[in-house]
């Protein structure tokens, strides 16, 4: 299986390029993103690979960096998200906007994309949901339970929220009745809890309004 291909590219299309390594010319399929950050045909790149192999087909599917590749195989676990799909998010989210829009459960900023209407977002922010406690990629963590074991999710389920938790699902709500988009607002309800862990409900809401007017 090929695992990562370094060469010269030949040739740049929408969706994929033309990839010289040693006289062998390879397809291989990129993100809008990716495609973005390349040289100019004759250039020299390095991408990741996944291989994806049908009964008429073997296609590779490139990736600038780690993130991309993790969210693109995360991507296609969830039902209806295939290939494509994955590759038409990644081009137009970030891993990092991915990331934050499951944390907070945010099914508008997916719907950007084209071919993901409500009912697929929900889906893809629902099943992904225990994606949002791998966050160290992000520079921030989340309140949200720890997803372990199935005693641990029973547990977790019927435990209350830490006062943490409740300040920030309170000042988000309050920051999205105000007109806020819930991925900003998450955002800096996690910034403003991660550098003061002990910060009451007011300023929480207070700060989280200053930074985000800023």
């Amino acid at each position: 299986m090929i695992g990562k291909l370094t060469g010269k590219i030949d040739s740049i299309a929408d969706d994929h390029l033309l990839l010289d390594v040693a006289g062998v010319g390879y397809y291989v399929f990129c993100s809008g993103r990716t495609l973005g950050l390349m040289p100019q045909a004759g250039g020299h790149t390095s991408l990741l690979i996944d291989t994806h192999v049908r009964e008429d087909h073997i296609h590779l599917y490139g990736f600038a960096n780690a993130a991309e590749q993790q969210w693109f195989r995360t991507l296609t676990t969830v039902q209806g998200v295939g290939v494509k799909m994955a590759m038409a998010i990644l081009s137009a989210l970030a891993p990092e906007q991915i990331l934050t829009a499951i944390a907070a459960q945010d099914k508008k900023v997916l719907t950007i994309v084209s071919g993901v209407g409500p009912k697929l977002a929900e889906r893809i922010v629902t099943e992904l949901k225990s994606q949002a406690v791998k966050l160290g990629a992000a520079g921030f963590s989340v309140a949200t339970p720890h997803a372990g074991n199935a005693a641990d999710g029973a547990a977790a389920k019927s435990a209350k929220k830490s006062p943490e938790q409740s300040a920030a699902a309170d000042a988000l709500s309050a920051l999205v009745h105000l007109g806020y988009g819930r991925s900003e607002a998450f955002s800096a309800v996690m910034r403003l809890q991660q550098n003061q862990p002990d910060i009451k409900i007011d300023a929480l809401i207070r700060d989280a309004l200053r930074e985000l007017a800023a």
